[in-house]
């Protein structure tokens, strides 16, 4: 067995979900993918896929080895394009992350656009509201806000003026008790989305102290997405906390209204990040160099909306 191409199979049938996916998309018939994934099984001695007719699932041996096939995969992959030399046409599948609206209507557009460019690049555009582990998860590049914690990751900034703001409709906010720090908070209805905090917000220090503020609460609704966070916000059904993009709409149409913004953390930055070594590649190289360049207009624009909306 080419175990080589059996942990390309294993990770293609990880990807598409079903061995029918990785069967068409490598161009193979469900039994010859089935085959391949039973001897990979065979050879590392354990299951690695629990897998019905429909659906595939990983085993914890499973997780563990497919983590360790993308990284063997991807440093395969760097080894032909450098000994393909730096005038390497890019080819191949591109696989970025970035967070759903701002891969939506921001990345999305330069994307199609890259890929018109460049007829041997395939991509995949991961929505996520989490930040991914690129290694493990098979990622070339993520477009990303916040600070970088993992200092091996090459990053691209690409913006820096992403506020997070605290926000509610005109009519919740004429029916509750006034906003004017954070601690009145807790007197008010949470909306909560889950990557700014269930249970507690935090906010800059008092003049004179070097301890953030910290509002502790039990939110009346938790969302896991941004729209439904915003909507119900708008709806008047309590406060929510996004990033400024998320409800510049509605709050240049009335519909919610900034509060605590003298409270706000500064403002985040936006980078295109990849892994170690991934730079060297032509697909990867080449797309942040195209889109860097755009997504820092694109930036550009929403930090003057964000200033607009006061």
């Amino acid at each position: 067995m080419d175990r080589i191409d059996a942990m390309k199979v294993f990770v293609t049938a990880i990807d598409e979900g079903s061995l029918a996916g990785a069967a068409r998309r490598l161009k193979r018939s469900p039994t010859a993918v089935s085959r391949a994934l039973s001897l990979l099984e065979t050879h590392v001695g354990v299951e690695l896929l629990h897998r019905t007719t429909r659906t595939l699932k990983l085993s914890e041996a499973g997780q563990r080895y497919a983590a360790a096939c993308r990284r063997v995969l991807v440093d395969l992959e760097e080894a032909d394009m450098l000994a393909g030399g730096e005038r390497s046409a890019p080819r191949g599948r591109l696989t970025i992350s970035a967070p759903p609206i701002l891969g939506e209507e921001v990345l999305r557009p330069i994307l199609d656009d890259f890929l018109d460019l460049y007829p041997a690049v395939s991509a995949q555009l991961l929505l996520l509201d989490r930040f991914a582990n690129l290694v493990d998860e098979g990622i070339d590049i993520a477009l990303r806000i916040g600070q970088l914690a993992d200092s091996s990751l090459i990053s691209t900034r690409v913006g820096g003026d992403v506020r997070r703001v605290v926000v509610a409709s005109p009519r919740y906010l004429a029916t509750h008790p006034r906003i004017d720090e954070p601690a009145d908070l807790a007197k008010h209805r949470i909306i909560a989305f889950t990557n700014f905090g269930l249970d507690s917000w935090n906010f800059t220090p008092v003049k004179g102290s070097s301890i953030p503020r910290t509002v502790q609460f039990t939110p009346r609704c938790i969302f896991n997405s941004v729209r439904a966070a915003a909507a119900s916000a708008a709806a008047g059904h309590g406060v929510t906390r996004l990033y400024s993009y998320h409800v510049a709409e509605y709050v240049r149409d009335g519909r919610l209204k900034i509060v605590l913004a003298e409270a706000e953390h500064p403002p985040l930055p936006a980078h295109l990040i990849s892994p170690q070594g991934r730079m060297s590649v032509p697909k990867v190289r080449t797309f942040v160099d195209f889109a860097a360049p755009r997504l820092r207009s694109e930036f550009a624009h929403l930090s003057a909306e964000a200033d607009a909306l006061g």
